[in-house]
């Protein structure tokens, strides 16, 4: 065991962060700290490394370990170009390397005791610089910084210069070079593209030392980690495995929680009628019988319905009106920066109802290829053709159409002023503005709160064609879930960019994958993607020198070269996806009904203690039928959850 946490608590006035969290992390294993954005995840790690005192319990670290910590955002100043502010990573070796070189000066002038002394010197210092890999330093450093996203032409570049993302990288190599025991880790994929984060999913995967990593990346978490810490309303739990084995047991244990509660409500409410019948008889023997009832009725330990954050909380997204097939069509399109050509002769279309994700690194021209079809920026040649009733609803982190002097509520009540107030407040939750967040001015909100705002607008805008440039950043993990499903419930047509790979292996049915200045078209989600990457790119790039016709022709057979059967295998594995997705909306629709019904009868019970309703017979009378049609209605769906569930 390298770190061990016992019973930490945190508060911060009377809101509690966690409490009595212990957990421990062994010897080079990789973990996750997950949770909703303000659960405490980030202040685990801060507690951790002493940056934030615990209000009670122990951090200890194992004698003799390192611990490196990258916090989410980086202030790093001075004159040094990249490469050298990584350099002071390997300061040590670097110092240890010209102690080298300079006994390697002074040995021809000495002699006797003195030369013994130095060459005794020289072998430890050559011997702990080969253990150390000092041969191979400059190699490696090179290597984290072409993995990290940054080419040779950036290393000569001031720090002074760079974005708060690129500085972030920077800081994320340095820590990766001086090679703590235990790396802690707070949203490192934030400003990596995909190329990058695999890069450093493999790193990490074969880092000796120990890993614990705050993240949003559900795809990154699951090749990573084989624990993962929840923090849940203050309480830390743990669970073995990567992501979707956590995310698999939560369910499972939910679900088990909710049947068993749902089971002894249902035997509550049998009893009780019983019970009620039994005195009814009116005699001594059936009364003792009611009474003996009665008594393990009260015995019996209540189990508590299970609660989950969100669970309230459903988005809807349904097009006001139904589009033609042919949603968009593109004829040679071309864009080019000079020196820089992004794309050039591409032609693709999409019919109504696909759900295509368009990937590719970071500068290749996906954003640009969304701009060009909302008109934002012409292209270069080339056109694109909406179909008939087309309607876009576009979201661009770069564009939000806010009113600076409205609040967060007002920006959505005042355009869409049929929705209720619960409906605003659910559709803006799932965003992540609970309670006062709602009043928030738009002008105090940062870049990232505004784009939050801007894609709650367009979830509200009805219309049938969603093109979305990077949906899920700055959403926590409940919240991707959350618009995931209703991408996946929406009867649109959806084009949208996307570094999330969870979220595209979730929502697409078809990837564009922009490389060598075109479009190679995967039929399939981000895992089938993955599967005939290196197939069709080889396919593609090795036509880079051949002619244009010759290009066209094995870009536009290399799709359907994948096989009808992989294709009918997607199709079947989309079927039965809906047919999944179908049976939990519908376990999900019958356990909100029996919530509402089981309120409905509380809310009766009421009502029946009030003096003009229990004075007034009719009305006691229509309650009783309200009650008595209320409970066969919920033995019913009792049964119909029962079998939904198994």
């Amino acid at each position: 065991m390298i770190l061990a946490c016992h019973n930490l608590t945190k508060a911060f006035g009377e809101h509690v962060i966690v409490q009595n969290a212990s957990f421990h992390i062994e010897d080079h294993e990789k973990a996750a700290v997950v949770g909703l954005n303000g659960a405490g995840k980030s202040t685990i790690l801060k507690m951790i490394v002493g940056e934030l005192p615990a209000d009670e319990g122990s951090v200890l670290l194992s004698k003799g370990k390192t611990l490196g910590y990258l916090a989410q955002h980086q202030d790093l100043m001075g004159q040094r170009s990249i490469y050298d502010e990584v350099l002071t990573a390997k300061a040590k070796i670097i110092e240890m390397e010209q102690q080298i070189r300079d006994i390697e000066q002074e040995l021809s002038a000495l002699s006797g005791e003195e030369l013994e002394r130095k060459l005794t010197l020289y072998q430890r210092l050559t011997a702990d610089f080969e253990q150390a890999d000092g041969y191979a330093y400059r190699s490696e450093l090179t290597g984290v910084l072409k993995g990290l996203g940054f080419l040779e032409e950036d290393f000569s570049k001031s720090v002074d210069t760079l974005s708060g993302g690129q500085k972030t990288r920077v800081s994320l190599g340095k820590l990766l070079l001086t090679r703590p025991d235990i790396l802690l880790l707070d949203e490192p994929t934030n400003h990596l593209d995909m190329n990058s984060i695999a890069w450093l999913e493999n790193y990490l995967l074969n880092y000796p030392g120990a890993v614990l990593i705050v993240s949003h990346d559900r795809y990154f978490l699951n090749k990573v980690v084989t624990k993962v810490l929840e923090i849940e309303l203050g309480v830390l739990t743990s669970y073995q495995g990567n992501y979707s084995s956590y995310a698999e047991k939560k369910k499972q244990i939910r679900e088990a929680k909710l049947k068993e509660y749902l089971n002894q409500q249902r035997e509550i409410r049998h009893q009780e009628a019983v019970i009620e019948k039994l005195r009814s008889f009116n005699r001594e023997k059936t009364i003792r019988r009611a009474e003996s009832r009665e008594k393990m009725l009260n015995k019996m330990t209540l189990v508590d319905k299970p609660a989950e954050v969100n669970t309230d909380i459903h988005l809807v997204l349904e097009p006001s009106r139904i589009s033609g097939n042919d949603v968009l069509s593109v004829q040679n399109l071309s864009k080019s920066f000079p020196p820089q050509t992004l794309f050039r002769d591409v032609n693709f279309e999409i019919k109504r109802g696909e759900h295509v994700a368009v990937i590719g690194d970071n500068g290749t021209g996906k954003t640009t290829l969304l701009k060009i079809l909302n008109s934002v920026i012409p292209a270069d040649t080339g056109s694109f053709t909406l179909g008939t009733n087309v309607q876009i609803g576009y979201y661009d982190q770069e564009h939000h159409v806010l009113h600076m002097e409205k609040t967060i509520f007002e920006e959505i009540s005042d355009d869409y002023p049929n929705l209720t107030n619960t409906e605003i407040r659910n559709m803006l939750a799932a965003f992540l503005f609970t309670g006062d967040d709602v009043f928030k001015l738009i002008r105090d909100l940062s870049g990232g709160e505004r784009g939050r705002v801007s894609l709650a607008k367009l979830m509200l805008s009805e219309a049938n064609f969603l093109i979305l440039d990077e949906p899920t950043n700055h959403l926590d993990i409940a919240s991707k879930e959350i618009l995931e499903k209703a991408l996946n419930d929406y009867t649109g047509t959806l084009l949208y960019v996307s570094h999330d790979r969870y979220f595209i292996n979730q929502t697409a049915s078809r990837i564009l994958d922009l490389v060598g200045n075109t479009f190679v078209n995967y039929i399939g989600d981000y895992d089938y993607y993955l599967e005939k990457k290196e197939e069709l790119t080889r396919v593609y790039t090795s036509d880079a020198v051949s002619s244009k016709d010759n290009l066209e022709a094995k870009a536009s057979s290399a799709p359907n070269a994948s096989s009808s059967v992989s294709k009918m295998s997607w199709q079947e594995r989309k079927e039965e996806q809906a047919m999944l997705r179908k049976r939990a909306n519908e376990l999900k629709r019958t356990e909100d009904r029996i919530a509402q019904l089981e309120d409905r009868d509380t809310e009766i019970d009421h009502l029946l203690t009030q003096e003009e309703i229990y004075t007034n017979s009719v009305r006691c009378q229509e309650l009783a039928h309200e009650k008595e049609s209320n409970a066969k209605e919920l033995e019913v769906l009792y049964e119909k959850w029962e079998t939904l569930a198994e």
